[in-house]
């Protein structure tokens, strides 16, 4: 039996059918808050649980026969490690033997992006429980700056508080098809994966594929990080606007201090299929 968890949102259910549509696959069990939303996936022979990792009473007997199991990190940062925790707990209770977590590139404690904390601690949790681990460490999704770049092939202007930082930005899809892989292939126990997109791209190399796509002029502005969270903000006394604004200024941050640039080999190697590039993401709109 595989188990993914969060098998309702684009990455879980990416990965669930990359799972279901494998030649000789194994028993797939799909969990989720929202089992009606992936009723199709339960025609295909997935079993479906309800499962909610705030409620962990839900988890029970929900990874009971589970020879490896999806951790696809929640996407609270308030509820994050508490929900993580609860599902390692289970993890142990089901003598689950490997789990794989989709966490992020460079979780150190210098790494400045808002998510880097939450993802540091659950690895610190699977590393102390009685199971194998993977990590897939992925990188920023490419199909972020589908919106990106439409607001500044609109205005003309790509403002960010990048500096000269780079990103190796990846597809959601290819970070599936990886974690497909890894959940229905023997030997990943103990290794940590970098998940990136293909090449490393500055914020004026993402400037000039904007243009490139768009047609028009689009020009790099780079500001600070106080000036980029007063843009995000304008006028408004909205806390989650303003929570919003820092969780966007960390990951500009982050990128200009270099932690999101390394550039691997990883969704080739375990895929066996190259990486999309931004440029690819961007022309087939996401």
């Amino acid at each position: 039996m595989l188990v993914v968890s969060g098998a309702s949102g684009r990455l879980g259910r990416s990965v669930a059918e990359r799972l279901l549509a494998r030649e000789r696959a194994d028993p797939i069990r799909l969990l989720t808050r929202t089992p009606e939303a992936i009723e199709d996936l339960a025609a295909r022979g997935a079993d479906v649980r309800r499962v909610d990792l705030d409620d962990p009473a839900t988890l029970g007997g929900a990874l009971d026969g589970a020879r490896r199991f999806l951790l696809i990190s929640t996407d609270g940062l308030d509820r994050r490690v508490a929900q993580h925790r609860a599902a390692i707990d289970a993890v142990g209770r089901a003598r689950v033997p490997h789990v794989i977590y989709t966490s992020v590139v460079c979780p150190e404690p210098s790494n400045p992006a808002a998510v880097v904390e939450t993802h540091r601690r659950t690895e610190d949790d699977l590393r102390g429980a009685d199971c194998a681990w993977t990590f897939l460490r992925n990188n920023l999704y490419a199909e972020f700056q589908v919106q990106e770049a439409r607001e500044a092939a609109a205005s003309g202007r790509l403002v960010h508080n990048r500096g000269d930082g780079r990103a190796a930005f990846v597809s959601r899809e290819d970070c599936a098809a990886a974690a497909a892989a890894v959940l229905a292939s023997d030997g990943h126990e103990g290794k940590a994966y970098d998940i990136t997109g293909p090449e490393s791209l500055s914020a004026a190399e993402l400037a000039a594929i904007y243009a490139e796509l768009a047609g028009r002029p689009v020009e790099p502005v780079a500001i600070d990080d106080e000036a980029f969270v007063a843009m995000l903000t304008g006028e408004s006394t909205d806390g989650h606007l303003a929570y919003g604004a820092r969780l966007v200024t960390s990951f500009g941050r982050a990128i200009r201090e270099g932690f999101f640039a390394g550039v691997s080999d990883a969704v080739e190697t375990l895929t066996g299929k190259a990486p999309r590039s931004v440029r690819n993401v961007l022309a087939a709109g996401g």
